[in-house]
């Protein structure tokens, strides 16, 4: 088949021009350069040239994309969106806050001072700090002035992605700032090994023999658990009222550095092969009950009260030891150790359902997407005012944060697990972006050539004065240490290419955790503002 053909084939064909359109997009999004790659907004520029060529797709495609994209981000954000404000992740909502406020606050500047219509604007906006919700909210709220959203997005795009990345690359460098001894002081996880490993440790500590285990303040090292002892021939669980004997053998589970300083201070580790009856006596364990949610481990006590020890917890695909510290958010998977009826108790006390970790409501799935959409057309205004929608973009994100946060509403499931979220979520996103590049590439050439340049300066403007102003704000009012700040910042740009950047530099879990906490908080803030920018511009 020549190209002639080919090209014949993509006019005729709209569902076959969507899948080229996609395929090549993420090839294109695949190609990385110094670490850095377009990733699924591939899609968009592909699709923008498709568009410009006089390609279509399948209508209603960029609908059912829409409200699969910001359905699925509101399930993943709404577990964690409003612990972040209401806990300790409340500093780094500000900066969050501050970050995007800055940037919306630049691009309706920059419009009124250019001239630019509402979908150029709001387009760039959201390709400058990278958010992909953002384009969303712009495109459903313009409807079918939309045509120049994906055309700001994908000016703006490049600066925004590129930008973070060497803005937290370079500032330490240039600031003089050691990230391996800060990390060092937040004693987080080694900064040479960060596996979690399990060690066989024999008790010669006289100073401990005759005290509790659960009381001795072993499991208040940061990242190490003592989850079984040795009992007649074998490992079992640890209970509660176990105390420390001399020549004990225990199971230590933890991180490299932290089970280290347990073993000195319990005595030293023991060669000894010996069994454990995992089958029965581990289980992963879901978070559903909102009661349990925002407890830390101290405050669950679940040696004590249930007979479990908690050795692992895995978050948004992320697993970790935790400490007496760590705080208990919904949709946690626990690796749970103990008995086979504590394990039982501890599993209904917790909300944990057997096919809820694994498996899809899709009862659940399509009433709260019916919700969302219904949510999204109800007129809201106060008296005297013109009456507004959250849309196809709002209705469904605010139901899934809701249904994302409670976990359950009557016989709602607010859970999607996390592999089968994120198919749907990059479905979902991949028909949208394949739409509005379509869409807007018919006016790609038109738009740039009545503009000019100058929409490339506004959107590198958007994209860096947020960074520079956030980085003092981080450091001299949020009191943040050069990790925290440069994590809060990555969160509050939504940019995950920033993060990994960061983590290639340093072993340490700080700027993940801070990156965590203003995520959630900058997406929704984006949304909002998006809605406000284009009340503003039309």
């Amino acid at each position: 088949m020549n190209l002639e053909a080919i090209h014949q084939l993509l006019l005729d064909q709209p569902l076959v021009a969507l899948f080229a359109i996609i395929a090549s997009g993420l090839l294109l999004g695949s190609i990385t350069i110094k670490g850095i790659n377009l990733g699924s907004s591939g899609v968009l520029f592909t699709a923008l040239l498709a568009g410009h060529l006089g390609y279509s797709i399948p209508g209603g495609i960029g609908t059912l994309g829409l409200v699969l994209f910001v359905y699925c981000v509101g399930i993943g954000a709404g577990g964690r969106f409003f612990a972040s404000v209401a806990r300790e992740g409340a500093t780094l909502a500000k900066l969050a806050l501050v970050i995007v406020t800055t940037g919306g606050a630049i691009t309706w500047a920059g419009a009124k001072l250019l001239d630019l219509p509402a979908d150029l604007a709001t387009g760039i906006f959201a390709g400058a700090l990278t958010s992909t919700p953002a384009l969303a909210a712009a495109t459903e709220g313009l409807k079918d002035a939309a045509s120049g959203v994906s055309i700001g997005y994908g000016i703006a795009y490049p600066f925004g992605l590129i930008g973070v990345v060497l803005f937290v690359q370079l500032l330490p460098r240039v600031l003089k700032h050691d990230l391996d001894k800060i990390a060092a002081k937040h004693e987080v996880m080694d900064n040479k090994d960060e596996r979690v490993v399990t060690v066989l440790v024999e008790v010669t500590n006289q100073n401990l023999f005759g005290k509790k285990i659960a009381e001795a303040g072993i499991n208040n090292l940061n990242a190490c658990q003592v989850s079984r002892t040795f009992k007649q021939g074998q490992l079992v669980p640890l209970s509660y009222n176990d105390e420390f004997s001399q020549g004990q053998l225990l199971l230590l589970v933890g991180l490299s550095k932290q089970i280290t300083i347990a073993i000195d201070t319990l005595g030293h580790r023991s060669n000894r092969h010996l069994l454990k009856d995992v089958e029965n006596e581990r289980q992963n364990l879901l978070v559903t009950e909102h009661k349990i949610a925002g407890k830390t481990i101290r405050e669950l006590a679940a040696l004590k009260q249930y007979g479990v020890v908690i050795t692992r917890i895995t978050r948004s695909g992320l697993t970790f030891v935790p400490n007496t510290t760590t705080v208990i958010e919904t949709h946690d998977s626990l690796t749970t150790v103990g008995r086979t009826e504590d394990l039982k108790v501890f599993a209904k006390a917790i909300g944990h359902r057997s096919t809820a970790i694994d498996s899809t409501d899709l009862l659940s799935l399509s009433v709260g997407l019916t919700l969302g959409i219904v949510a999204g057309l109800i007129p809201i205004g106060l008296p005297g005012s013109t009456p507004i929608t959250l849309g196809l973009a709002g209705g469904p994100l605010l139901v899934a944060l809701l249904l994302g946060h409670f976990g359950k509403v009557g016989r709602i499931v607010g859970h999607i697990p996390r592999p089968t979220r994120l198919l749907l979520q990059d479905l979902g996103l991949v028909f949208f972006l394949a739409n509005a590049g379509v869409a807007g590439g018919v006016s790609l050439m038109a738009t740039v050539q009545q503009y000019g340049i100058t929409l490339f300066g506004l959107g590198m403007l958007v994209s860096l004065v947020p960074l520079i102003l956030a980085w003092p704000l981080a450091r001299k009012l949020f009191k943040l240490d050069p990790l925290q700040a440069l994590g809060g910042i990555c969160g509050g740009m939504t940019s995950t290419p920033a993060l990994g950047a960061i983590t290639a530099k340093t072993d340490s879990q700080v700027p993940v955790i801070n990156y965590v906490s203003a995520y959630p908080v900058a997406l929704i803030v984006m949304i909002l503002i998006t809605k406000i920018l284009i009340g503003l511009l039309l």
